[in-house]
């Protein structure tokens, strides 16, 4: 803006010198010269002897009154500017008008205005969502912990409790506890994920050792949910990037295929390397997922399961965190149904 006005303000100042002097040399210079002349002789020598500082003190004035005029003029635009600034800060939902001609900048102003609204609004909803989850989550801790309480109270009050009926209070005690754990550590996870950044620790990696060893880890879950878990790929992958980040990104897509497959079904994790990028393919067979939830998969405390159940209840941080994890190794997630297959698919440049 400043360069523009300094532009303008010499741009005008050349034309109005060029102006006076054709003025005065060409179109005036004979008719004032007779006219002082035939007035006094005496003043029109003294003109002429002062005439380069006269032309300067006329042309210091110009100069003078075209930058004001041409500063007073920019400076509409820079009010409008700052003056729709503020109203967007102060009522993003109300749209801006510029009454001055800059239909681009009004524009550009108001999509600026929708993009406050847009993050604004998903703000918003996440907390909502968090909230939500936070008050279901809790009511959840309360059964599993009144079960734990209540069993340890039968364990103490009844002192001639058999071994076996004592090994089953205990076995569910136990079972109830860990439910209990993992609720907690899901608490956790929510309240952290605002409060840090990840930050990226790259080493060389082998990819395909890195995967199986996933793998090997999954295998009580698997066979918990009566799962089998395929990865063939034998062929060294290396990689530069972030070894804990990856397998926590991984890990999770391994524990969203378990917790929503069908059971006696199989999980098939594939890995192809390409010339640009490495690119894994995490399948599984289960109910299809719906449009409107594909898009929304990714996003931060969204659950699948809309009913929020304890069997299957995450805090929904899961498949954000590992979008974020991707996204900081350049790379992109996607989701898709095909045919009785949930497909997620994971890109990472070389």
């Amino acid at each position: 803006m400043a360069f523009r006005t300094v532009v303008k303000i010499l741009f005008y100042s050349v034309i109005i010198l060029l102006f006076l002097m054709w003025l005065f040399d060409d179109l005036l210079n004979d008719f004032i010269a007779d006219k002082l002349l035939a007035f006094d002789g005496i003043l029109w020598y003294k003109i002429m002897e002062s005439k380069t500082p006269i032309i300067l003190v006329i042309y210091s004035f110009v100069i003078a009154l075209v930058s004001f005029f041409v500063i007073k003029h920019d400076n509409k635009y820079m009010d409008a500017v700052l003056s729709s600034i503020n109203s967007i800060l102060d009522d993003p939902e109300k749209k801006v008008r510029i009454d001055l001609d800059i239909e681009l900048l009004e524009i550009e102003l108001n999509r600026i205005r929708m993009n406050i609204l847009e993050n604004k609004t998903r703000a918003k909803d996440e907390e909502n969502k968090r909230n939500d989850l936070i008050m279901y989550m809790a009511h959840d801790l309360k059964t599993p912990l009144t079960s734990v309480i209540g069993y340890l109270t039968l364990l103490s009050d009844e002192k001639k409790i058999s071994k076996d009926m004592r090994d089953k209070y205990i076995e569910i005690a136990l079972d109830k506890a860990l439910r209990v754990e993992e609720l907690t550590n899901q608490f956790f996870e929510i309240t952290r994920y605002n409060l840090y950044e990840m930050e990226l620790s790259k080493k060389n990696i082998d990819l395909t050792l890195l995967m199986e060893q996933l793998v090997d880890e999954c295998y009580p879950m698997l066979h918990d949910k009566k799962l089998n878990l395929t990865f063939n790929y034998k062929n060294r992958v290396d990689y530069y990037g972030d070894g804990n980040l990856l397998a926590r990104a991984f890990g999770n897509l391994i524990k969203n295929a378990i917790n929503y497959s069908k059971p006696n079904s199989t999980i098939e994790v594939l890995m192809e390397e390409h010339s640009e990028d490495v690119e894994l393919i995490f399948k599984n067979e289960g109910d299809k997922i719906p449009d409107y939830k594909l898009e929304k998969i990714f996003e931060k405390f969204y659950r699948g399961d809309e009913a929020r159940t304890s069997k299957t209840g995450g805090a929904g941080l899961g498949l954000a965190i590992t979008k974020d994890i991707i996204e900081l190794h350049g790379g992109a997630t996607n989701v898709k149904n095909e045919d009785k297959y949930i497909i997620f698919t994971i890109k990472i440049p070389k």
